[in-house]
């Protein structure tokens, strides 16, 4: 179950009350007059049962109240009444399979912003990743790739392009573009550090036979693992199961491709270089191509996205 709240200004507050009343996947319907400020109105609540809540959302825009009140919605983490297992019951569908589109945009947007503390996560990562290279860590690696804050982007991205959210598109876009040759340039830099005090031989990528060689061999099976990974991600995200995103993350080979980039440039393995790169932008096009084929499988183009 969803906590539903809106700030209703006093000419549609009826409206509002009155559609959650009629739909029979909302219940505990509550209304407080005049006890929003700003904007000024009445608040009403209920919960609302997942399957159910794009619907209700968007009959309550079409009211207005996205513009002249407010929507907020929140998890329910428990719900312990008959009333809200009979709204499940009512609602059509499974609330594990149901998308809700605002949800959805609010959380992709948020995570596909380029700030610092995905900066600092994506270079951290790399750096690891750095690490696990030079020193031949598997461990280290898996490390790196569960650290790596990449699938945001690449999961807003897609909401972009199949919501027609060009603002979307724009900041992944921009997270990813600079995100990555800036994680890449440090570990570079860090390589090249670790090199002058003696902390690893210039030799230690040469040769095969190495953990991290899966970074830059490119071939079938690293599309594949992007797309399977762009697929569960995706799923992960649209039916609010979490956890299946560590899964994810252990799957794509961008962070540890990016890091090898790194440490094999300033080694002067320039063909490990180009097959990390290849790998690098391989994952990401599969991630984002299996990505939002889910969300046309799963909701196509119900409705158009809204900001």
């Amino acid at each position: 179950m969803l906590h539903l709240r809106v700030v209703c200004p006093a000419d549609r507050v009826d409206g509002a009350v009155g559609l959650l009343r009629a739909h029979e996947g909302a219940t505990h319907l509550v209304r407080v007059p005049g006890a929003a400020l700003e904007p000024a109105g009445d608040l009403v609540e209920a919960s609302v049962a997942r399957e159910s809540a794009d619907e209700i959302i968007t009959a309550l825009c079409e009211l207005g109240l996205d513009r002249d009140g407010g929507i907020t919605l929140e998890q329910i983490d428990a719900s312990l009444s008959d009333a809200a297992d009979l709204a499940e019951e009512r609602a059509p569908g499974d609330g594990a399979d149901a998308v809700v589109w605002d949800e959805l945009l609010a959380r992709t947007g948020e995570e596909s912003r380029l700030n610092a503390t995905f900066l600092a996560f994506l270079t951290i990562a790399c750096l690891l990743a750095g690490v696990g290279v030079v020193t031949d860590s598997p461990v280290t690696l898996l490390g790196a790739m569960v650290l790596g804050p990449e699938f945001g982007p690449l999961a807003a991205f897609s909401v972009g392009l199949v919501r027609r959210r060009g603002d979307l598109v724009r900041h992944a876009a921009l997270a990813i573009g600079v995100g990555f040759p800036l994680a890449i340039a440090v570990t570079a830099a860090g390589t090249w550090v670790g090199g002058l005090t003696g902390l690893f031989e210039a030799s230690a990528i040469s040769g095969d036979g190495h953990e991290a060689d899966f970074a830059y061999q490119v071939g079938p099976w690293s599309l594949v693992v992007a797309v399977l990974a762009g697929t569960a991600g995706m799923l992960s995200m649209t039916s609010a199961k979490s956890a299946a995103l560590v899964g994810v993350f252990i799957s794509v080979t961008t962070v540890p491709a990016a890091g090898y980039i790194g440490v094999a440039a300033v080694l002067g393995e320039w063909d490990r270089v180009l097959g990390s790169a290849a790998q690098l932008a391989i994952n990401m096009a599969g991630v984002v191509a299996a990505a939002s084929t889910v969300l046309l499988l799963r909701h196509g183009w119900k409705r158009d996205g809204r900001r």
